[in-house]
């Protein structure tokens, strides 16, 4: 799946578009919430599982500061609170697209 493009339409909202002209568009916060990194997911290496500890937001944590791309494949957010370790990949934004369209395929 590639992304055709990408813009910030509100303060809260990212759109995006993808190649095959389908329309996901995520709220910041949401964004923020599925950060993808280790320290936010957390990981498993060699059958051990790091699950990280909860903490309170920081202020920024849901404000977009920059948007860069990442080889073909994936984007990677600045967040406001300076924190921008996750790879978004395109596969999994689109996993996590929570339009109606895509819901209800995932339901199936």
């Amino acid at each position: 799946m590639q992304l055709k493009s990408i813009k910030q339409t509100s303060k809260e909202i990212l759109t995006m578009i993808w190649n095959d002209e389908h329309v996901s568009s995520f709220s910041t916060n949401y964004l923020r919430e599925h950060c993808p990194c280790a320290g936010c997911k957390g990981e498993t290496v060699l059958f051990q599982t790091y699950i990280p500890e909860k903490k309170e937001p920081l202020p920024g944590h849901s404000e977009v500061k920059s948007i860069s791309p990442v080889g073909s494949y994936a984007i990677k957010i600045l967040w406001g609170d300076g924190h921008d370790m996750g790879l978004y990949t395109f596969d999994y934004l689109r996993e996590i697209c929570s339009c109606e369209k895509c819901s209800d395929s995932r339901e199936k």
